[in-house]
């Protein structure tokens, strides 16, 4: 396959639109290169190269220049026409030509008026090929005229009132530019609340006390002339009044409901409204019919100017602005209809054609309305033009058929309606000329191995030349698989290799000729660093080396450069470099940096760096190794929208090498103070390139590191506030939930200052139906987090979307998330409601679900009320406090736990969802069977005799069924704590009275006593008795107690007794001395009846011993003394240990205090109230 490029030939009847169209796309490709020798010898009409434009206002003060510029070979000559008829310079002194030009100068300066040279201008440039001829140009010189006098009287109004200061600027050319500005010359500060309209006019919303004054002055611009003209100052007084009313919106403008707005396409659409009332109003925009163009859309004037530039047909339509405030809304429809001027589809491309070739000029334009087309040759109309038998035209194109040179001729194509035209020429050239090449003959070209090499061909003809190319000679064109040819001749080898070195033959050919051409390729070995310097650490005042040695191509002749820090090594006779060495002598700190070696060839270049740190040297001084000090000279450059470079000096590294830096940056706009991470970058780098975000007034820090830590931060960078852009992201965490049945909450997390990304940060919420086929609803709020969306159908699945959007534009297209409307509460309860009894204290229930629909909300589950209607014991009928269990999900089952034994109950379920319960299901009834009771509620042991003891109780306070009996069980305790042989007795449930006969005296017993139901037997109750002493063993028992005392050893343990009591004695009353609080019996507690303790008169609680400062008593059995008491001490020998938890009270001795109770309250035993000593005999017990 032969590698070359040949127009296609073919010939074009009338009919054949598409064949035409491609014919003229593919013969306009044919230019004239300008390459000078080639222009010498071919002929070109003339082209339009430069002109003013077709509305040209200009500085009357000045000299007019109207420009008109053309090329062609031979040179074309220039005319000009006025008015539409032929402007005769020479006959005007004051107008000249420029020589070799057809630009006008006209002298005004020295005399004259610009009024003089209003008109339509129109430039024609001619040669033998044909005529050229620019557009009408329309001179109009600038006007600006003075403020018409008015005597403006002061203006007096009440505080909250509206206000419109009027400017009606005089009318000039080109329109002034206006604005508010005092008696300083300093602006008028505007907010939502004044601003200035479109018409240059003052709106005040509202007026406050502080707008008065006396120099309202508007003010008006003329730029061409650059004078600034000022109306009479306006006077203002507001008068302060005690209350004014509030009041709902109106516009200010536009007037009524609706308006009209036309504007032509590439222009900038502006739409205005201004309100008043009080609060201010916020505007608001929307499209009636779709939404506002993303990217075009622009919000000026406090959101009172909705601007939409490169305006298309496609923004016509319905705008309504929203005013809004407190008190109410208002809106007005503004009508938009788009126009447009002509503007190209198609613009005609100059032909060059051979003699008998074909080709077609095409002049598509579209406007609104629909432009009409005209052609002139060579600025003649065409219908009145000489004739040409090649040419036909057809609407907007012409067709040429076998063309010869006098076919030649510049053409104009006219697109007009009634808001402006076009117009283009287009020449058609008719050339016969052999191929040329214009590369010259054997260029050498040489390219590095592995890279792409590019041979030229630059070459002309008439018919267009094909293409080819060949290597070494060879018969056979290169193929396209291997190599690429452009359209330009060049001839590209992707990938060049060494034996793709040789000489390559370019071949251009047409009907007339053919030309060719050779260049030479050599391949060359790529350029490459095979030792590079290394990093290396010395000590101050030693010599260093860094080596460097290069391979290359051997007909390539390298040159190597040592840099330092990116720089020209320092001038300094330390530093020498050989063949492939640097050598740094009596190396000094400010040595240390990057060094690097660049190897440059005529081809290629290659570089390798390497660090150098220079350290204190040893012994001595011991080196100081520290943190480093921070770094200075901070410097941005490069400042683009998203990126900046940061430049720094570091801080001295404190003899350890810096590892790296740390960069952080402040937003001054948003996060005053606040310091964030940016990034950080090796310790042998001072520069970084960092990513911005827009709309952030940004500075900038830099932190070193090395092995000890990490310095303090640099002093701040200078401020740099990125443009504003629009937002990158959107809001997250979006959520749609109802809070009323007829609602849905949209609720989303907003952005922060720095993510918004411009001023003027809102969200665009979007919702619709997601079952349904309803299109998106949008709204534009605020800043906020929150949008309710009210008259929605009860919990109905809804697609959510929220977007970010600013002054600059749209975020990104947001993710659509799904919510519910809001629930009602569940229409239908659980049916089939079943109950299983499982034991007496647990019931399972079973129920039938409710159908989804009912539900209307997010089913949260089941709850079941149950309560306790009556006992079948008792038959009471009191009705008790309901309970609740909640069922999560979808379950149908639950247990019921907890329930008392023998009892009827009754429950009801229902369902519930995020609202609330549904109604409740019928009540159903059930009973739990008999339970073990509960222990009896109390026993006590009265009137204690010799032999016997009787037992007082009360029945068990929860039976759970019917009492069949009580059982007592009871065993003797001997004094070493022993228990007897243990007793079982029965006892009728109907008792609660029993007397034990038989009983050893003066025995400890103890007791176990529980009831019965048919369930079985409940918890027991225990407590402890004796027995008393019959009279004549007192008696023989105070005998022996005598003949005790007479005896020896009982004396000396009475004299050791009585010594230990008085040394007792004597600790107690130093200590009360100190002024310390104790209970003086604290020893005599461990053996004495705590019933015989001191006790006071009014509750019987015992009392204490204390100083005459603090009388206040402990309470009964209190076991936490004051800061100045001593703890009593629990016995070891107690037999309430054996109690499983009896309340009974015993002293140590064993003998029975207070009356036996089951209950934790002590009651006074018969015959032992006495608080006198415990007798002989009890003493004795308490030794035994």
């Amino acid at each position: 396959m032969q590698l070359k490029i040949m127009p296609k030939k073919k010939r074009l009847s009338a009919g054949r639109a598409p064949l035409m169209l491609f014919l003229c796309q593919m013969i306009s490709a044919l230019e004239v290169p300008l390459d000078p020798k080639l222009l010498e010898d071919l002929v070109q009409p003339p082209t339009i190269t430069q002109q003013s434009p077709k509305d040209y206002i200009i500085d009357p003060r000045e000299n007019i220049v109207i420009q008109c510029e053309a090329k062609g070979k031979p040179p074309p000559s220039f005319s000009w026409t006025r008015n539409g008829t032929h402007f005769d310079i020479d006959k005007d002194p004051l107008v000249t030509m420029k020589p070799g030009s057809g630009t006008l100068i006209i002298n005004i300066m020295s005399e004259g008026k610009a009024e003089t040279y209003e008109g339509v201008y129109q430039c024609t440039a001619r040669n033998e090929r044909g005529a050229a001829i620019s557009n009408n140009i329309v001179i109009r010189p600038s006007r600006s005229p003075l403020w018409t006098k008015e005597k403006l009287e002061p203006i007096t109004l009440r505080n909250g009132q509206s206000l419109v200061l009027p400017c009606r600027p005089p009318i000039g050319l080109p329109p002034p530019i206006i604005f508010w500005m005092d008696n300083s010359f300093q602006r008028l500060p505007q907010s939502e609340r004044v601003s200035q309209g479109l018409n240059g006019d003052l709106y005040f919303s509202n007026v406050l006390p502080e707008d008065t004054r006396e120099d309202y002055i508007c003010y008006a611009r003329f730029n061409h002339t650059q004078t600034i003209q000022q109306k009479q100052p306006i006077s203002v007084k507001v008068i302060s009044a005690k209350s004014h009313r509030q009041r709902p919106p109106a516009f200010l403008t536009p007037d009524g409901n609706t308006s009209r707005k036309e504007e032509l396409r590439g222009n900038v659409l502006s739409l205005e409204c201004i309100a008043e009332g009080l609060p201010t109003p916020i505007i608001y925009w929307i499209k009636e019919d779709g939404t506002l163009p993303i990217n075009r859309t622009f919000y000026r004037n406090f959101k009172k100017t909705l601007q939409i530039v490169q305006v298309t047909e496609a923004d016509s339509g319905n705008y309504q602005c929203i005013a809004k405030n407190a008190l109410g809304a208002i809106h007005h429809t503004i009508s938009v209809t788009v126009k447009a001027a002509p503007y190209w589809i198609i613009a005609p491309q100059n032909l060059v054609l051979s003699p008998e070739e074909d080709g077609a000029l095409i002049c598509r334009a579209s406007g609104n309305p629909k432009p009409r087309i005209s052609w002139l040759s060579n600025g003649v109309p065409i219908e009145i033009a000489p004739d040409d038998p090649s040419r036909k035209i057809d609407g907007d194109t012409i067709i040429f058929s076998k063309v010869q040179e006098r076919s030649s001729a510049v053409y104009q194509c006219n697109a007009s309606n009634e808001y402006g035209y076009l117009l283009a020429n287009a020449f058609v050239n008719v050339l016969a000329e052999p191929p040329r090449i214009l590369t010259s003959a054997n260029t050498l070209y040489q390219v590095i191995a592995n890279r792409p090499a590019l041979l030229d061909c630059a070459f002309f003809g008439s018919p267009l030349p094909t293409i080819e190319w060949f290597k070494d000679a060879k018969g056979s064109a290169l193929r396209e698989d291997i190599y690429v040819l452009h359209e330009n001749g060049t001839l590209e080898i992707p990938v060049a290799q060494k034996d793709s070195t040789g000489t390559y033959t370019c071949v251009a050919r047409n009907k007339l000729g053919m030309a060719k051409n050779d260049v030479h390729l050599e391949i060359k070995d790529p350029t490459r660093i095979i030792k590079q310097p290394e990093y290396a650490v010395v000590q101050r005042g030693s010599t260093v080396s860094f080596e460097c040695k290069v391979k290359h191509d051997h007909t390539l002749i390298p040159t190597v450069t040592w840099l330092k820090d990116h720089g020209e090594l320092p001038s300094d006779g330390r530093f020498t470099v050989d063949k492939d060495h640097l050598v740094v002598a009596d190396v000094s700190d400010d040595d240390g940096g990057t060094y690097t070696c660049v190897a440059n060839t005529t081809l290629d270049n290659v570089s390798a760096s390497a660090v150098l740190s220079v350290v204190a040297p040893t012994p001595t001084p011991a080196p100081i190794y520290d943190v480093p000090n921070p770094p200075f000279d901070l410097e941005l450059t490069d400042q683009l929208d998203r990126s900046v470079q940061l430049s720094w000096t570091p801080g001295d590294d404190n003899n350890s090498p810096i590892t790296k830096f740390i960069i952080e940056y402040e937003d001054a706009m948003h996060e005053p103070g606040l310091w964030h991470h940016q990034t950080e970058v090796p310790g042998t780098q001072t520069t970084a390139q960092l990513k911005l975000s827009p709309y952030v007034n940004y500075s900038f820090r830099v932190m070193a590191e090395n092995n000890l830590g990490r310095s303090l931060p640099s002093e701040a960078s200078e401020q740099y506030l990125t443009k504003a852009a629009e937002p990158d992201k959107n809001p997250t965490a979006v959520e749609g939930l109802g809070s009323e049945p007829d609602n849905l909450v949209i609720t989303w997390k907003p952005l922060n200052g720095f993510e918004s990304n411009g001023p003027g940060l809102q969200y665009k919420v979007s919702w619709r139906q997601k079952d349904g086929d309803d299109e998106w609803t949008s709204v534009v709020v605020a800043n906020v987090s929150k949008y309710i969306v009210s008259g929605t159908p009860t919990f109905v699945p809804y697609l959510i979307k929220v977007q970010a959007l600013n002054d600059a534009g749209f975020a990104p297209e947001p993710a659509v998330v799904m919510g519910h409307s809001g629930e009602d509460l569940p229409m239908v309860a659980p049916g089939n409601v079943r109950v299983n009894v499982v034991n007496s204290t647990l019931a399972e229930v079973h129920w039938d679900p409710v159908p989804l629909k009912s539900i209307r909300g997010h089913l949260q589950g089941y709850r079941i009320y149950y309560w306790k209607a009556q006992s079948s014991l008792t038959r009471n009928r009191r009705h008790l406090e309901k309970k609740i269990l909640t069922f999560q999900g979808s379950k149908t089952h639950g247990m019921l736990p907890g329930l008392e034994p023998f009892s009827h109950y009754s429950l009801n379920v229902r369902v519930v969802n995020g609202k609330g319960e549904g109604p409740a299901s019928a009540d159903k009834v059930f009973s739990t069977p008999e339970g073990v009771p509960s222990a009896p509620s109390s026993l006590k042991i009265v009137n204690p005799t010799l032999d016997s003891l009787t037992l007082e109780w009360e029945p068990p306070s929860h039976p759970n069924g019917i009492l069949t009996e009580y059982t007592l069980k009871y065993q003797p305790i001997n004094s070493t704590h022993e228990l007897g042989p243990l007793v079982d007795l029965k006892i009728p449930a109907n008792k609660t009275r029993w007397t034990l006969k038989n009983l050893n005296f003066s025995t400890r017993y103890k007791f176990y006593f529980y009831a019965q139901t048919a369930a079985g037997s409940g918890s027991q109750i225990t407590e402890e008795a004796i027995t008393t002493v019959d009279e004549g063993a007192g008696k023989a028992m105070a005998s022996r107690q005598v003949d005790i005392a007479t005896q020896g050893w009982f004396i000396g343990l009475m004299c050791a007794v009585a010594l230990l009591i008085l040394i007792l004695l004597i600790v107690c009353f130093i200590r009360r001395n100190k002024g310390g609080k104790y209970p003086v019996k604290e020893k005599e507690d461990a053996h004495a009846d705590p019933e015989i303790q001191p006790m006071k008169e009014d509750d019987g609680t015992f009392g204490e011993y204390s100083d005459a400062e603090d009388h206040k008593p402990l309470k009964k059995g209190s076991r936490t003394p004051s800061d100045r008491t001593v703890k009593k001490e629990d016995s070891d020998d107690s037999l309430v240990d054996y109690g499983e938890g009896v309340n009974g009270q015993f002293n140590e001795d064993g003998s029975f205090i207070g009356q036996y109770s089951g209950k934790k309250e002590k009651e006074p035993a018969e015959g032992n109230e006495s608080s006198e000593a415990p007798s002989p005999v009890n003493a004795m017990n308490s030794f035994v």
